[in-house]
């Protein structure tokens, strides 16, 4: 049935590429489907998956399985996080915040230098371009920088990021770490994307001037859509000789 999965799945790519089933149409069920290629309901599932690791189809759960629309590309930019919001389709992004008090363990035990239980602030940040999901932070402070007002949903993520940086005091070091992964069943139900789509996966760590831990953030893209860019400055020291 391999075969089979596979001409079902180009049948459905070609409706798709050529406008047939336009992007944010909803697909007839899983058994209309089948009934139509004369298939199990696991052979059909079986090709759709294909669509859905290829970014061409998504399943939300209750609904349905529909075209994805092409989301547009953000810049991460290396060095607190920033966010260029220009994308390749000209749709704004908002974000929605979610603050948590929670005490610190495992990695960010580590990460922050402090004794297990310290309390810390989560803040879950999930980015939307128009519905779709687009991709997610979870930023920690320590929880004596947490500010006294509620960082609040903004209609942007360009907002959001002008507000975290208000948070703390000025960093004198940022170290980031950046690799390609498979995401996890939470990440990629969250995102609305296959478990089998790579994700860039940015940790970033900061420091202030006397080595305190001041944020720690996890930032997850699906693959494709965001590009990270890191600039490095060289200092040259001059030295002046006096006659």
């Amino acid at each position: 049935m391999s075969s089979r999965r596979h001409d079902i799945a180009d049948d459905l790519r070609h409706q798709i590429t050529t406008g047939r089933i336009k992007a944010g149409e909803r697909l007839p069920s899983e058994a209309d489907l089948a009934r139509q290629y004369t298939v199990s309901t696991p052979t059909l599932r079986s090709a759709l998956a294909v669509l859905e690791r290829e970014g061409l189809v998504e399943k939300i759960h209750g609904k349905g399985n529909f075209v994805r629309r092409p989301l547009g590309k953000i810049v991460y930019v290396g060095g607190r996080g920033s966010l260029n919001l220009s994308t390749a389709a000209g749709a704004a992004l908002r974000v929605t915040v979610r603050r948590t008090a929670i005490r610190a363990d495992g990695q960010l035990t580590a990460l922050f230098r402090v004794p297990s239980g310290s309390p810390l602030t989560e803040y879950f940040c999930l980015s939307h371009e128009e519905e779709s999901p687009h991709s997610l932070a979870r930023i920690y402070v320590p929880h004596d920088l947490t500010p006294t007002a509620a960082l609040s949903d903004g209609p942007s993520c360009e907002g959001t990021a002008r507000g975290f940086a208000a948070l703390n005091p000025p960093a004198d070091e940022i170290r980031e770490t950046v690799c390609a992964r498979l995401p996890t069943p939470d990440e990629a139900s969250t995102l609305r994307i296959s478990s089998a789509t790579a994700v860039l996966a940015i940790t970033r760590f900061a420091a202030d001037s006397v080595g305190r831990v001041i944020e720690v953030a996890h930032l997850v893209f699906p693959g494709g859509r965001a590009d990270a860019v890191f600039t490095t400055h060289h200092v040259i020291n001059e030295r002046r000789t006096q006659g």
